[in-house]
């Protein structure tokens, strides 16, 4: 990742690409707020469990910017990891239509798109960035 400056190229150091990490987290924070609160829209229960594992990533990685610590990569890559995991096999149930058994909402049920893709695809790339960001910034030190 490079940012921008007058003498070309510059790698982003390791307290921009957290702060890219936690501005991505609050985007999928206030994202599925917007979802329930806004819209009305009940979350199922993988959505909870994906929600539970992004929302703390804002204050972990906030914290962690401001404070120049990428180290905290121990604490948020395992979050990281297992929340793409769940939103993965998430978009995996609505793809073929799989029911869960868990909660009263199917986790197969897709109730709002956004440029095509599903809330779980959504939650899938914010996983994604979030962890790439965050492992780049903790591999630069």
């Amino acid at each position: 990742m490079y940012g921008r400056n007058s003498g070309g190229g510059v790698p982003l150091d390791s307290r921009s690409l957290l702060a890219v990490a936690t501005l991505v987290a609050l985007v999928a924070t206030a994202g599925s707020l917007y979802l329930s609160l806004g819209l009305g829209l009940t979350p199922c229960r993988l959505c909870w469990y994906q929600r539970i594992l992004m929302y703390p990533q804002v204050v972990v990685l906030g914290v962690a910017a401001v404070e120049r610590r990428p180290a905290v990569a121990r604490t948020a890559l395992p979050l990281v990891g297992l929340g793409g995991a769940l939103a993965a096999y998430h978009s995996w149930l609505q793809v073929t239509q799989t029911t869960c058994g868990i909660g009263a909402i199917s986790c197969a049920q897709i109730q709002y798109r956004v440029l095509g893709l599903t809330v779980p695809n959504l939650s899938l790339l914010a996983f994604c960035l979030v962890g790439v960001a965050v492992a780049v910034a903790w591999r630069r030190g």
